[in-house]
């Protein structure tokens, strides 16, 4: 069931198939109490504010559903947290997963429930990878962790994951941008590239100039001053935010691994998402790429908020599932 959402912002009235509705009345309701309930934005709170925000967020949530073994260890050059899911028996490939959070906050507990999901949907051995944020550590150190235990996982070649088979790169909102800069390095690099990369809701570009991020920049969950935050404090440097080292939209893309990219409507960041998805296929990647309606930025996270989130969160495992 959709809800009519009479405060959708001005803008959208002329865009084929955006008439303001969410996806059903809980996420309907989500967003109302976002909106009447703002509170300090990310750049009033801070790094800090912000984390402390999200671990009583997450403590609060329910835990997700019961996988095989799940363990944290170091892995790669510079000893990369990471925590292992495996299911029962042998997996049937590896997903190196690179959690959302504007490059500051976010950790192995913000996802964990998201990447139990993964694992009892689909069989796949997951590696959440904590890579180091904002502002203590810039650009590209995050890309350094991420590059780091996409080599681990590939060198490891099933010791400790259980599978040698497929590997793909995963990562939602600032997960997924990491996901494709260290796809972009390996393929550089001349190194193995994932078999596949798995792409919700990517930043791909941190200068802000897509119409979505005017149209969708308030009051659907995620404000665009709060990316614009994260974006300051990962590169300090406004010019380099169009680099493609940076911002992946405007990289040379021949030459990636197969990709699923899904957006949302109502988010913010949908036209970087979906222009990135065309900007693939006319380099010659395979592409699979939809974009949810009625549903908002951070969907893979909102499955015990609303059931068409859920929904989307297992259509992607599908994809996962299928493709691997």
């Amino acid at each position: 069931m959709t809800s009519p959402d009479d405060t959708s912002p001005a803008g959208d009235e002329g865009r084929p198939g955006t008439a303001g509705t969410l996806v059903d009345e809980e996420l309907a309701a989500f967003i109302a109490m976002a909106r009447s309930d703002a509170g300090p934005s990310p750049r009033e709170l801070g790094a800090e504010a912000m984390r402390a925000g999200q671990r009583k967020r997450v403590l609060a949530a329910p835990r997700g559903p019961e996988v095989g073994t799940v363990r944290d260890l170091r892995v790669g050059e510079g000893k990369v947290p990471v925590r292992l899911y495996r299911p029962e028996g042998v997996p049937r490939g590896v997903v190196v997963f690179l959690h959302g959070g504007m490059w500051v906050i976010g950790d192995l507990e913000s996802h964990d429930r998201a990447c139990r999901r993964l694992v009892a949907s689909t069989g796949v051995c997951v590696v959440a990878v904590g890579y180091r944020l904002a502002p203590e550590h810039r650009w590209p150190a995050a890309v350094d962790d991420a590059v780091a235990v996409l080599r681990w996982a590939r060198d490891d070649a099933g010791a400790t994951t259980g599978s040698a088979g497929p590997l793909a790169a995963m990562g939602d909102s600032a997960g997924g941008n990491l996901a494709t800069l260290a796809c972009l390095r390996l393929r550089d690099a001349g190194e193995p590239l994932p078999d596949l990369q798995v792409l919700l809701y990517p930043n791909t570009d941190l200068t802000l100039s897509q119409p979505s991020v005017r149209e969708k920049g308030t009051g659907w969950g995620l404000n665009a001053d709060a990316v614009a935050w994260g974006a300051e404090l990962w590169v300090p440097d406004a010019g380099r935010r169009a680099d493609p080292h940076v911002s992946p939209l405007y990289a040379d893309l021949h030459g990636l691994p197969p990709a699923v990219v899904v957006t949302a409507e109502h988010d913010p960041l949908r036209d970087e998402g979906d222009a990135y998805a065309e900007r693939l296929a006319k380099a010659g990647v395979e592409v699979r790429h939809r974009c949810e309606a009625g549903l908002v930025h951070g969907f893979l996270t909102l499955d015990a908020v609303s059931p068409g989130a859920a929904a989307a969160g297992e259509r992607v495992f599908e994809d996962v599932a299928e493709l691997m």
